[in-house]
């Protein structure tokens, strides 16, 4: 049951997992939420774009505390075996889309582009950041930590499109080898 907006905001984040921005529409909304319009504006009352902020926003913020944090904060051998960790579980072992990717493949990508922007550059940065810390050169260490997004940006993708979910275990795996191996 929902009571507050906070009780909405993981509901409206798998609407738009499952629909993207384009395909939630007021009405299935309503129909998946169980919150009338009403109740919908009163909770945002920016409408659906103010939905979808704010689920990306609370993406960006579990995040920065569960990945992008530690990368800059804790020592790069506690923290990149974390965000392996954090990462297979918040997708779910790749069965759960990037919603913050998804937005940047459709229309909505023009409307929320610093979001999606910052939200890639800070993860990219923050693993950079870690494999710096960690002994890399500077040139190796930006490399691999766009690499490594990338290929879980991929992995998700890939893993999604073919049905094939051990897919993206594989690539974590892989990953983990080529990181801890350079």
């Amino acid at each position: 049951m929902v009571h507050e907006r906070t009780d909405v905001i993981p509901l409206l984040a798998e609407i738009f997992r499952d629909l993207g921005y384009e395909g939630a529409t007021l009405s299935r909304i309503t129909e998946r939420t169980g919150l009338g319009k009403g109740s919908l504006y009163h909770f945002f009352p920016g409408g659906k774009e103010d939905m979808a902020a704010v689920v990306l926003a609370d993406v960006d913020a579990w995040f920065e505390r569960s990945v992008f944090q530690p990368l800059r904060l804790e020592e790069p051998q506690r923290a990149i075996p974390a965000m392996w960790e954090a990462v297979d579980a918040y997708f779910h072992s790749g069965q759960r889309i990037c919603l913050v990717g998804a937005f940047a493949l459709d229309e909505t990508r023009d409307r929320f582009s610093a979001t999606i922007r910052g939200y890639f550059g800070r993860w990219i940065e923050a693993l950079q950041d870690a494999l710096l810390r960690a002994g890399r050169d500077k040139e190796t260490a930006a490399r691999d930590a766009e690499e490594t997004v990338l290929a879980i940006q991929g992995a998700l993708v890939l893993s999604r499109a073919t049905g094939d979910e051990g897919l993206f275990a594989r690539t974590l795996d892989r990953l983990r080898l080529r990181v801890a191996a350079a």
